[in-house]
């Protein structure tokens, strides 16, 4: 059911200096609140009543004029995905002094020097090389520096920061958050932090309010609201947060070898310009690993790891350059497309956008029986197994009709992991299957693919860069760095006992790590 008001009756005040946190699932109305402040909503949604009171006017009646003065100059906002927020026929360079330029500050060479120093302070390599690069050619923690510098071009007194970090790597998130932080506290600035992730909040709060369903459910200091929650909604949440596990290792068990992968290599030669010389990547170097039937194997590391390259290596979405691949008794890393063909239904992939990966043209009863039928089964059997599966997975029969954009996240990531089910695999490839969900949605997700695995014996390879949650659902973990593996082991030695000194920095990494949920 549908309500009338994306927000109601929020209150709330903001003072100097102060870091106030804004949690809670999507759709509970952060984002919109956040908007409303900035002059942002869509034209399909108004302010039907109460005020927004910023140095000495109404937000929420202001004009246009009004807000443009305001915006970037008094208060600035910080994007979720900065490749979708940044233009990309224009320099950094370009975008970071239109800021200035739009607000008529300084001359062209003042702001020339001011785009320097800015990306100077927010941390980039080479400012007077990097102001001349497109968001294209940065990484996707560079790019959010870029943005950073753009809200903080005519330091602003309130910053905005719209889950900045949640696409990120463990170490690069730490950087941002220690960056904002850092600049927050030299400046004085009061923060406006919106996510959901509560290791977050729990490393840079001062206040915390709580949303949910578009209201505010509970406020207070962060020591109250982590350590003491009152509210049921804000206890849920706390309790579906992934914490590091701390347990005993899994004795190994004699289940069958189902994929052993020897020396693998994948290497890359993009060119850098025209006349310029190809440079040799090497996204996976030497790798081994054997998973076995009904266990999970977690790859972990940063963004560049190899993790995903990885994946689809051992999918043959990508060919390899060199090693082997054993399933089922031969090396498919040899083997032609047609060669590999029949054998492609038992190694499937969860990807990690559950918006992207789904075509929006298709219902959902021909994105699972389309593949199935290709292969043989017929449309009655196809259905009466796709109906099962969307079971299995805690839909209702409903959904079979249905189009993707008429389910949440959480829902088209439940009917991608249908898709991947109905073929039967024998290894299920999870590419940071859970790394774009609600942190309660996360849990259902998590719980939900271990009571598969458990029914179906699958061997499951986890990709993932957030360690909680590999601690959580992983038999064994290999922490990959620069394409290489570093470290194996099982959870309890690589998180308590970490041999390397990269494994190490990624646990330092780990936001809140130090905080224990309350029981």
């Amino acid at each position: 059911m549908e309500r009338e008001n994306a927000v109601e009756n929020i209150s709330f005040d903001m003072r100097k200096g102060e870091m106030l946190c804004i949690v809670g699932e999507s759709g509970s109305g952060k984002s919109v609140t956040a908007n409303a402040i900035m002059g942002l909503l869509p034209s399909s949604v108004r302010i039907a009543q109460g005020s927004i009171r910023f140095k000495g006017h109404d937000l929420a009646s202001a004009g246009e004029v009004v807000m443009r003065s305001l915006r970037g100059r008094s208060v600035s906002i910080i994007f979720q995905d900065p490749l979708s927020a940044l233009n990309p026929l224009m320099t950094v360079g370009q975008q970071v002094a239109e800021v200035m330029e739009a607000h008529r500050s300084g001359t062209s060479a003042t702001r020339a020097k001011a785009v320097v120093d800015l990306l100077g302070e927010v941390g980039l390599p080479e400012p007077e090389v990097l102001r001349h690069q497109y968001p294209f050619q940065l990484s996707g923690g560079q790019r959010q520096r870029v943005m950073i510098a753009m809200a903080l071009a005519l330091e602003p007194d309130l910053l905005i920061a719209d889950e900045p970090t949640t696409a990120l790597d463990v170490t690069t998130q730490a950087q941002i958050l220690a960056l904002i932080r850092r600049l927050q506290r030299e400046k004085n600035m009061s923060v406006m932090f919106i996510t959901h992730d509560f290791g977050v909040v729990a490393e840079i709060a001062d206040r915390v309010i709580v949303m949910e369903k578009g209201a505010m459910v509970e406020q207070g200091t962060a020591a109250d609201v982590l350590g003491n929650p009152s509210h049921p909604y804000t206890r849920r949440l706390i309790a579906a947060v992934p914490h590091m596990i701390e347990s005993e290792t899994k004795p190994r068990d004699d289940a069958p070898i189902v994929l052993e992968v020897q020396k693998l290599d994948k290497t890359y030669r993009p060119g850098i310009g025209f006349f310029s010389r190809s440079r040799i990547v090497h996204a996976v170097k030497q790798v081994s690993f054997e998973v076995r039937q009904g266990r999970t194997l977690g790859i972990v590391g940063e963004s560049g790891s190899g993790k995903s390259s990885l994946g689809r290596v051992l999918l043959k979405l990508l060919d390899s350059d060199g090693g082997s691949i054993l399933f089922d008794g031969k090396d498919i890393a040899a083997l032609s497309d047609s060669e590999f063909r029949p054998m492609r239904p038992h190694i499937q992939m969860i990807f990690q956008d559950p918006f992207a990966s789904l075509n929006p043209r298709q219902t959902i009863a021909n994105i699972l029986t389309v593949g199935p039928m290709a292969h043989g089964l017929s449309a009655r059997e196809a259905r009466a197994k796709a109906l099962q599966l969307l079971r299995l997975v805690g839909l209702d029969e409903g959904a079979y009709g249905r189009f993707p954009h008429e389910f949440s996240g959480g829902q088209r990531q439940r009917i991608g992991i249908a898709r991947a089910l109905m073929m039967d695999p024998k290894v299920l490839v999870a590419d940071e299957a859970v790394s774009a969900l609600d942190v309660s949605i996360q849990a259902q997700i998590l719980d939900l693919l271990a009571s598969i695995q458990k029914e179906m014996k699958i061997a499951m390879i986890f990709i993932t860069h957030d360690l909680r949650v590999a601690s959580r659902i992983c038999d064994e973990i290999l922490v990959m760095n620069r394409g290489e593996v570093v470290e194996c082991g099982p959870p309890s030695q690589i998180f308590q006992s970490p041999r390397h000194p990269y494994t190490r920095q990624l646990i330092s990494a780990i936001p809140g790590k130090e905080w224990v949920p309350a029981a």
